[in-house]
């Protein structure tokens, strides 16, 4: 079955709430197991004892008929990669050795990390801007696994994290946003300079650590100590609309009469391109799918969907490419694979 047929990821789709810019949202807690110690002391005998507790913990949760749990420690890179494009693991879990892995719905709005930075990391994702359910989802998610699981909890501090920062809460809500009208306007710094002064922080679209491409930043929470989890949705949901109002605004402006040329050509030579070329890297790609985006949402193009563009910038990533395949691509071969696969989406698309 090829990858087209087989691939879904549920916060990928653009049904969501303000989907033309929130591409996603994303709520996790890391949480420790009691009588362990911290991960980057946890070696050998103890790693393997505690991922197979957590393990158990999911299946008396009642959780195991909907997450599969994948064992890392013998994987391959590439379906570690895989994991880590479709956003159920992170960087540090895409490159860790020893006993670790991944728990995950086959649609990934779900994941649990074990033997991450942390014991367990717990996510939820959804499509568009829906942290409230989320955080009711992430909740009853994290209470089935507590009724399990021993979780380490400091009466002052709260739960004991491994990084100082997610002491507390332990909880870190963020969303993904697509801004290309602001970084054209050149207006992105002004939004960045007002996110840092309210205490969030601004990541690229593999979270942190990663430098932003084809246009999308995450934006999340810094602070979780003295913060209940509704005091960190508070403080997105006073944010992230204000945000979304901006682009919108800075979009209207860029389709009046002067500027309008200027755009429509954006769009299309992009299109032109990504319906043209024999060979292409995935840095460019993100780059001009975020030009073909926004033309798709200002009505410039008109017979692609949203879920198309948002699947693009997924599966034209080294993993799902070598995927795909069946084999392992040198960057040479991925450049080319990845602009024949793209032909053939967006022509297929655009009839």
């Amino acid at each position: 079955m090829g990858e087209q047929a087989q691939f879904r990821v549920a916060w990928l789709d653009a049904g969501g709430p303000d989907s033309d810019i929130v591409v996603s949202s994303r709520i996790r807690v890391a949480r420790n197991i009691e009588g362990y110690p911290l991960k980057v002391k946890l070696k050998g005998e103890q790693e393997a004892e505690l991922e197979s507790a957590v393990v158990s913990g999911i299946e008396r949760a009642g959780l195991a008929a909907n997450l599969s749990y994948d064992p890392l420690k013998d994987k391959d890179p590439v379906h570690r990669r895989l994991l880590f494009e479709r956003h159920l693991i992170s960087m540090e879990h895409l490159k860790a050795e020893g006993h670790h892995g991944v728990a995950y719905t086959p649609v990934g709005d779900v994941s649990v990390m074990v033997n991450e930075e942390d014991h367990l990391r717990i996510q939820v994702l959804g499509a568009g801007l829906q942290l409230s359910a989320l955080l009711q989802k992430i909740d009853g998610l994290d209470e089935k696994l507590a009724e399990q699981l021993d979780y380490s909890f400091h009466s002052q501090f709260g739960f004991v994290t491994s990084c100082p920062t997610n002491v507390g809460t332990g909880m870190r809500l963020s969303v993904m946003l697509h801004l290309p009208a602001l970084v054209l306007s050149k207006l992105i710094e002004k939004v960045f300079n007002a996110v840092n002064k309210m205490n969030l922080a601004v990541r690229g679209f593999y979270g942190e650590a990663t430098e932003a491409s084809g246009d999308f930043y995450q934006i999340s929470n810094q602070i979780t100590l003295g913060k209940t989890p509704d005091d960190l949705l508070a403080e997105l949901d006073k944010t992230i609309p204000k945000i979304v109002s901006y682009e919108r605004e800075v979009r209207r402006g860029l389709v009046d009469e002067d500027e309008r040329k200027i755009l429509d050509d954006k769009v299309w030579r992009a299109f032109g391109i990504l319906t043209s070329a024999r060979t292409i890297s995935s840095e460019e790609a993100m780059h001009l799918l975020s030009h073909v985006r926004m033309g798709v949402n200002l009505g410039i193009l008109t017979s692609l969907k949203l879920e198309t563009l948002n699947e693009l910038f997924v599966v034209t990533q080294p993993g799902h490419l070598q995927q795909r395949e069946g084999r392992t691509l040198k960057q040479e071969e991925r450049d080319i694979t990845r602009a024949t696969y793209i032909r053939e989406r967006l022509r297929a698309a655009s009839p």
